[in-house]
């Protein structure tokens, strides 16, 4: 087994999630066989329970892992199935060792950082590494590791010790260390900076790790000087400097390491170069080639109550983003704020309020994602309502689904008091319910978790046919409540359909509305199974529904969306409240006030 470290320096948020997949998708490339695991040093055992702002999407995984966003990026590059054991926590760490002292494992001996913690990250990874990632069988050739976090942070210390000893153990030719560091520019002084990545280079060969390459990310292309500098104060071969700088879209990543040559520097340091081929590209090249050339858009309401961080809905514009390019459409993401939409915000803040309201009515499909927790329900649902009562393609996932249900229920059936079991416990018309084996007691691996089988009930349903018409679909899912299946008949009496229910005919799957054009709303999460190239059918039918010609609504904002005053019309992109991001991040999302374009990232 063959080893890639990638580690970062100077600034967290680098890039080293992109870098990592990058080198992955490009020795892959070259015919090998390639795996991945993520290494997060926070003491939570997983991702499960931390909040959307403070470390992105919680990514699940078939086997119910709930981890860290870059091993969607893993899967979606490497077109891989992760198990929750490639992504190590020192939580679980720490667990795997108590619980051996408890069994009296270490037979009396005091149990220490070194060597008992630096020895299980070792064993970990050697065990996870030999796990077949890609449907074949026997263990992959390379495993490429990423170390989360920056150089020098206290919390990866045990970390640092444990990879240095660890590539003294695999021993020269197996071992590869890839460090990605910042190399500012400067505006005053207009030039690159590199005392930066001088010290996080010697710090970490301080730690006792030397890196084979450097990859350093600018906002401009390095040119020779600069790399000579790097390569002299960092004793590292000026051939094995790489510059990711700043590009339209991160499927020109894998491209940059390409044309830099860093396959032969990785392939030298593992001794590969008379095993493995030129790194065959053609497919992806095509596949950025044509989304650099969209230039028709097509435009999706994001309405959400994470919508201050693109990373909380990772996956799901990645998902857009894959359809988007299948049918040669420019994506542009309009993130909502779910609340402003409400009548609190117009009392509050009309600005905010009318803003909401004109990015949705100029929309051409909307999308409700998953989300926890009451706030910036009513918006949710007035969103669905919308959607529903203007022929408005919309998708909602998960809660998206629930609110559309809700929606239904108070709009159509008169159930003005319907509404979730999560929002309101002693409601008397529960449309929403907690599923029976949940716990309320233990947030931590607790929801349905993981890959569930979906049959179709109805075999000529819009859903049905986007998945090409098989008698039961595997999606991930990641849920604690469920439709009130007491409540389904009455519901599809009213014209709701449910098309889709698990195996035992009780649990709501797939829901439709037969007379709209395109208005599905799923429990599962079929953002997690998008690739480039494949992807995912539910994503592919929203975009190709909204991507057909309708008569828009007129610019301006109606109260809560009954009202008929309309308001002057807003400056193109004008600011609402809600969304920041940087123009020009390497994760491809850019943003101008609160629409953002998104490029082909994967």
């Amino acid at each position: 087994m063959k080893y890639v470290l990638v580690t970062g320096g100077v600034v967290s948020g680098l890039g080293k999630g992109v870098t990592a997949s990058s080198i992955g998708l490009i020795l892959k490339a070259c015919g090998l066989r390639v795996t991945s695991i993520k290494i997060d040093p926070y003491l939570n055992t997983d991702a499960g329970t931390m909040s959307p702002f403070r470390h992105g999407e919680v990514f699940v995984l078939d086997d119910g892992g709930e981890v860290d966003l870059d091993l969607g990026n893993y899967e979606r590059f490497l077109d891989i199935k992760l198990t929750r054991d490639n992504n190590i926590t020192t939580g679980k760490i720490y667990q795997s060792v108590i619980e051996k002292e408890r069994r009296g494992d270490y037979l009396g001996k005091t149990v220490q950082v070194v060597p008992h913690i630096t020895d299980a990250i070792q064993e970990w990874i050697e065990r996870v590494a030999k796990i077949p990632v890609d449907g074949k069988e026997g263990p992959a050739d390379v495993c490429v590791i990423e170390l989360g976090g920056t150089i020098g942070d206290i919390e990866s210390m045990p970390f640092i010790e444990a990879l240095g000893q660890f590539s003294y153990r695999v021993g020269p030719g197996n071992f590869c260390l890839v460090h990605v560091s910042l190399v500012p520019i400067l505006h005053v002084v207009g030039e690159p900076k590199t005392k930066p990545t001088q010290h996080s280079v010697r710090q970490l060969r301080g730690l006792g790790l030397t890196p084979n390459l450097l990859a350093c990310r600018s906002s401009k292309e390095l040119d020779d000087n600069v790399k000579a500098k790097l390569a002299q104060f960092c004793h590292v071969p000026l051939s094995n400097i790489l510059t990711l700088h700043d590009v339209p879209n991160i499927w020109h990543i894998p491209l940059l390491l390409k044309d830099q040559k860093a396959h032969e520097a990785i392939l030298k340091a593992l001794n590969l170069l008379g095993v493995a081929a030129e790194p065959n590209l053609k497919e992806w090249t095509a596949r950025t080639k044509i989304y650099d050339r969209c230039d028709e858009t097509v435009r999706i309401a994001m309405v959400g109550k994470y919508t201050g961080l693109s990373d909380a809905y990772l996956s799901v514009l990645k998902a857009l983003l894959h359809a988007s390019v299948a049918r040669n459409r420019k994506l542009t993401v309009d993130w909502v704020p779910a609340g402003d939409l409400e009548e609190a915000t117009y009392k509050e803040d009309p600005e905010a309020y009318k803003a909401a309201w004109n990015l949705l009515k100029g929309a051409d499909g909307v999308l409700v994602p998953g989300g926890f927790g009451d706030r910036g329900v009513q918006g949710k649902i007035l969103a669905a309502k919308y959607a529903r009562e203007h022929s408005v393609p919309f998708l909602g996932i998960c809660l998206g689904m629930q609110i559309a249900v809700i929606e239904y229920a108070r709009s159509v059936l008169g159930l003005h008091d319907a509404t979730s079991t999560e929002f309101n416990p002693e409601t008397k018309t529960p449309c929403v319910i907690f599923m029976p084996e949940g716990s309320k007691t233990h947030m931590g691996a607790t929801m349905r978790l993981g890959s569930r089988r979906t049959y179709f009930e109805v075999a000529d349903s819009k859903s049905a046919k986007l998945y090409g018409n098989v008698s039961f679909i595997d999606e991930r899912h990641r849920h604690r409540y469920e439709v009130n299946p007491d409540m389904v008949s009455q519901l599809e009496t009213a014209g709701l359909s449910f098309v889709g229910k698990d195996e035992t005919g009780r649990r709501m799957e797939i829901v439709e509305l037969p007379s709209h054009p395109f208005y599905i709303g799923v429990q599962f999460h079929p953002e997690f199974k998008s690739r480039p190239g494949k992807p995912s059918p539910l994503f592919s039918g929203l975009i190709a529904a909204a991507s057909e010609p309708r008569k828009k609504v007129p610019n301006g904002y109606s109260k809560l969306a009954t009202c008929n005053r309309h308001s002057p019309k807003l400056k193109a992109h004008q600011s609402v409240k809600g969304f920041k991001a940087p123009n020009g991040s390497l994760n491809g999302v850019y943003t101008n006030g609160n629409s953002v374009y998104v490029d082909g990232s994967c």
